[in-house]
């Protein structure tokens, strides 16, 4: 990073990819000519024969190659993943900023040191290699960190197509391969040979996924209201060599007790759902789905969110609802009334409740003590209009106040609108209790159709 501790944007990681490119592609091929050309000269024999093929440097001109610009756009994208700052994406926009950078190709000159043109072949000299080392260790503890960047390091990941590591992959790949010559390479093939893919057109895995779509198939066609006897298990193995292909029917779906009595349903399996779906013209407030699901199964509706969604929210919460009950008063002496269940939320309020029985009313001590009961007061009245808002509103409404991710996590927010978009149903899970006692139901989750 240089280590001058000066802010990084996208301009700073396109000139270091320029940088890296030059090095790679250009400074380090005529660097290779130059003693090639050396060795030629003193030995009077040719360096290129056979399958030494010279290779070619890059020239950065006003009107560049279309790889170069390439190899720019990709590695600059990789250094801003890396250094944690926004990525310019517009094609166009990043050709603009290239030119406005004005960027210009370093002079070449000479190296002053020897470059090895060994082919790996003999083993390096262990005391050298060791010497090196010792060296690169003193300049990296002599270094001051605290001028540099924070990193983020980056996983490999194949079939993201958005982190530039399969695009930086195909064109420093197709450099090389101009370098000397070479038929460039199509991202696919790039894609195959790093993500080592092995193509399986006649294997278990290509039999199974094609028997699995025909089960999907039956599950569009809508089989499954005629029982499992309509879908197949299938045991196949090819490296048996015995071309046995064996179907039967699968087991039965495992009973899962909801805890209800007859006439409510006593099981369900993973394959049912509660389907409630309402006219366009008057969809379901939150309260009204309380109400549906309590009379319908007889039970006390404790929770209700989002199926599998694991964390501490809820579109609706028995407990919140409780507080509508609780409330704060003071009479005429100032003395303050207090709900019991206040001080299981706001527990610190007890001790200046207390207080404000003690003191006399022209005590100076008393109005610090009633104005922490009076702070305590507005949030439980602004707790109590949040909940009836939610409560009276439509539960879609709901569901994407309580569930759309926060402004700082722009692709899980755009992900989340996209889905809930392209939806007219959302997939919730009930917890409940009988009313009579404190026994968990469990029922099977609620597909909630809101529009047609």
């Amino acid at each position: 990073q240089g280590g001058n501790g000066k802010i990084i944007d996208f301009a700073v990681c396109v000139r270091a990819a320029f940088d890296r490119m030059m090095e790679d592609y250009r400074t380090s091929i005529l660097n290779l000519c130059h003693a090639a050309d050396a060795i030629e000269k003193s030995s009077d024999k040719k360096f290129w024969t056979g399958t030494k093929r010279r290779p070619r440097p890059v020239d950065w001109t006003t009107n560049p190659m279309p790889e170069l610009m390439e190899y720019l756009y990709s590695t600059s994208g990789l250094y801003a993943s890396v250094w944690k700052v926004d990525c310019v994406r517009d094609r166009a926009e990043f050709d603009a900023l290239v030119k406005e950078l004005n960027i210009l190709q370093p002079a070449w000159a000479p190296p002053s040191q020897n470059v090895d043109l060994s082919e790996g072949d003999e083993e390096a000299d262990s005391g050298d290699a060791g010497d090196k080392a010792e060296k690169l260790k003193a300049d990296l503890y002599s270094f001051d960190t605290s001028v540099l960047h924070p990193a983020c390091p980056q996983e490999f990941e194949k079939d993201d197509d958005l982190n530039f590591h399969i695009d930086f992959l195909t064109a420093a790949t197709n450099l090389r391969s101009w370098n000397y010559d070479i038929k460039a390479s199509p991202r696919h093939s790039v894609k195959v040979t790093a993500g080592r893919i092995i193509p399986a057109l006649a294997t278990t895995t290509a039999m199974v996924c094609g028997l699995v779509d025909i089960e999907y198939c039956k599950l569009v066609l809508g089989l499954q209201v005629q029982g499992r006897d309509k879908f197949l298990n299938s045991n196949i193995n090819l490296a048996a060599g015995s071309s046995n292909f064996t179907t039967f029917s699968p087991d039965p779906p495992i009973p899962i007790s909801t805890g209800l009595k007859s006439p409510q349903p006593e099981t369900f399996t993973s394959w049912d759902k509660v389907e409630i779906t309402c006219d366009s013209d008057e969809e379901f407030s939150v309260e009204r789905l309380v109400q549906h699901l309590e009379t319908a199964f007889g039970v006390s509706v404790d929770r209700i969110f989002q199926y599998g969604n694991t964390e501490d929210k809820a579109i609706y919460n028995a407990l919140d609802k409780q507080k509508l009950d609780w409330d704060i008063s003071f009479d005429e002496s100032g003395k303050a009334t207090i709900s019991d269940g206040v001080f299981t939320q706001w527990p610190q309020i007890r001790m200046a409740v207390q207080m404000l029985g003690r003191l006399p009313p022209a005590s100076g001590q008393r109005k610090i003590f009633a104005s922490q009961v009076d702070n305590v007061k507005k949030a439980l009245d602004q707790t109590k209009e949040s909940f009836m808002s939610t409560f009276q509103g439509p539960v879609s409404a709901a569901f994407r106040t309580t569930y759309r991710p926060e402004d700082a996590e722009s692709e899980k927010q755009k992900y989340f609108d996209a889905v809930f978009g392209a939806r007219n149903y959302v997939v919730l899970g009930i917890h409940c209790l009988v009313e009579e006692g404190e026994d968990d139901i469990a029922l099977p989750p609620i597909k909630y159709t809101f529009s047609s």
